[in-house]
């Protein structure tokens, strides 16, 4: 019988696990800690649970905690990691430190279904959804997981396709009883699903950041497909309706393709489509992947781009490139990985 994670498991899942083994309700929140507040690679070091209860314990449940296989380093010291998900397929997750900060950008699926023309996870087609044990296991397994100030999902898959199991991660992460991490700290990244938009929005108070990458529908479209039935447009009005805090940031991620979308006419758009959201947005340098017809333009165009956005009164601030060195652009380590396989 093959034993069911613990690791990723909610407080109400953990209180569902204690009664199915004759424990008192109030060990939920005893093993709630050992998962997420104690460094502990088995159940069997929970030692303020009883030598009986853990045996019982034991019997149905392991902790479900795997190391990466495979760590690449930058020499900007930046670092990728290789994971082994659903049973013989890959995701990687970042580990960026900076001066002040240490940021995880982790995975929520392996591939991806959206089919953005110029992703390399897109190229892998879609293969499954992470479970919430998957996705905390590229945090709490990296040997920097005491260091990580911050979180991004803005790894390999679209979080909003995999809403339940996002959703799960982030409780643990942010409550009291988990991590008890500030939503503040986390940024959920999407290409704008409607449907999955407003119920995440209700249910997390994390940053939201949406791929944008153009204003101009037809040119969005052929760049990122889902722009044909979820629409920028929509997108934007659902964000001016919600009543975000002064907590809560929204951005938009805008990748960089010379001679494609980074012309004065982009950025009058920009300003007219975004008028009234209090938002920044993030300009991301465009890394080629294998057989990409994509170039990125010099850094003068780059500044000249984020200045001409100031100056239309958006904050826009250029992303800085990390682990060029070492494929760290989503989705390359896991193909190469594959293609091996």
């Amino acid at each position: 019988m093959q034993k069911e994670k613990l690791y990723g498991k909610t407080l109400d899942e953990l209180i569902a696990v204690a009664k199915r083994v004759g424990m008192p309700g109030f060990a939920a929140r005893q093993i709630a800690d050992w998962l997420y507040r104690k460094k502990i690679r088995s159940i069997s070091e929970m030692t303020n649970l009883s030598i009986k209860m853990r045996e019982v314990l034991l019997e149905y449940y392991e902790m479900g905690l795997a190391e990466p296989l495979q760590t690449s380093v930058s020499s900007d010291g930046t670092k990728k990691y290789l994971y082994s998900v659903l049973n013989g397929k890959f995701i990687e997750t970042a580990f960026i430190p900076e001066k002040d900060r240490a940021t995880i950008c982790v995975s929520s699926q392996a591939g991806c279904k959206m089919g953005c023309v110029f992703c390399m996870t897109g190229k892998q087609g879609f293969q499954g959804n992470l479970s919430s044990n998957e996705i905390l296991n590229q945090f709490r397994s990296l040997p920097e997981y005491r260091q990580i100030t911050n979180m991004v999902y803005m790894g390999m898959g679209e979080p909003l396709d995999n809403l339940n199991e996002v959703l799960r991660s982030l409780d643990i992460l942010t409550s009291d009883w988990g991590y008890g991490w500030s939503p503040s700290r986390i940024t959920v990244s999407t290409v704008g699903i409607l449907n999955r938009l407003n119920e995440f929005l209700e249910k997390s108070r994390c940053h939201l950041a949406v791929s944008l990458h153009s204003p101009f529908d037809e040119e969005r479209s052929k760049l990122m497909p889902i722009q044909r039935t979820n629409t920028v447009e929509e997108v934007l009005n659902i964000i001016r309706n919600f009543d975000f805090n002064k907590q809560r940031r929204v951005s938009f991620e805008y990748i960089l393709f010379k001679g494609i979308n980074d012309t004065p006419r982009h950025v009058r758009e920009l300003a007219r489509i975004l008028n009234g959201i209090k938002c920044r947005i993030n300009i991301i340098r465009f890394h080629p992947v294998p057989g990409s017809e994509f170039s990125s333009p010099g850094e003068e165009e780059t500044v000249a781009f984020r200045d001409a956005l100031n100056a239309k009164g958006i904050i826009a601030t250029i992303r800085a490139s990390r682990g060029v060195d070492i494929n760290a652009a989503c989705g390359l380590l896991s193909t190469l990985k594959q293609n091996k396989t």
